[in-house]
């Protein structure tokens, strides 16, 4: 015969009682918040609706009929269109959208067969001075040889020759750099001595 212990069962129910007194409790609390998170969608005073009414009232009075069935068509959905003109692609990386643009720069084809490659390809040949005039004799890399004096336009980005000399030849470009800001960029090509010479 096992001996019960009087003093076990007593305990049990009690905890048993607190816990089922702590789930109706947080049950309680629960349905509570559910009730006034429901309640708080307020409705329009009816002072407030009437001024509404007598101010939608003056303005259909004031718009002509064409137009006020536009605005009705047109009240419920308000439409936005993206315009791209001036910015860059957002969901393109900047590093991707400059050598796209690069790539688009070398593809694009002057008019004259010196507007056609990068200055930096072009090579000075020679110099020449009649008075007070300068006169350069420039190799393409497809090799042509053009001559050029101040003023012209040479390489794919429409550089300017602004000034020749004795040393060599400068042309001046506006590029644009990763954060869209155009600068000027003066490249020095110089007369390059053969070996031998």
């Amino acid at each position: 015969m096992k001996k019960v212990n009087d003093r076990s069962r007593p305990r049990s129910r009690l905890r048993s009682r607190k816990k089922q007194a702590f789930l109706a409790l947080a049950l309680a609390l629960t349905l509570a918040l559910v009730l006034i998170a429901a309640c708080k969608k307020e409705t329009p005073k009816p002072a407030v609706q009437a001024q509404a009414r007598k101010a939608q009232g003056a303005k259909q009075a004031a718009t002509p009929p064409a137009q006020a069935a536009q605005e009705e068509k047109g009240a419920g959905t308000e439409t936005y269109t993206y315009n791209p003109k001036g910015r860059r692609d957002p969901f393109l990386s900047i590093i991707e959208a400059s050598r796209i643009e690069r790539e688009a720069e070398k593809k694009k084809i002057g008019t004259k067969p010196s507007e056609s490659y990068d200055v930096s390809e072009v090579k000075v040949i020679a110099i020449a001075r009649e008075k007070n005039k300068y006169y350069a004799m420039v190799e393409l890399p497809d090799k042509k040889y053009f001559t050029v004096k101040a003023g012209m336009t040479l390489g794919t980005r429409g550089g300017k020759v602004i000034k020749i000399d004795e040393g060599g030849v400068v042309v001046r470009e506006y590029v644009r750099d990763y954060k869209g800001e155009i600068h000027t960029k003066d490249t020095i090509l110089r007369l390059r001595k053969e070996e031998g010479e």
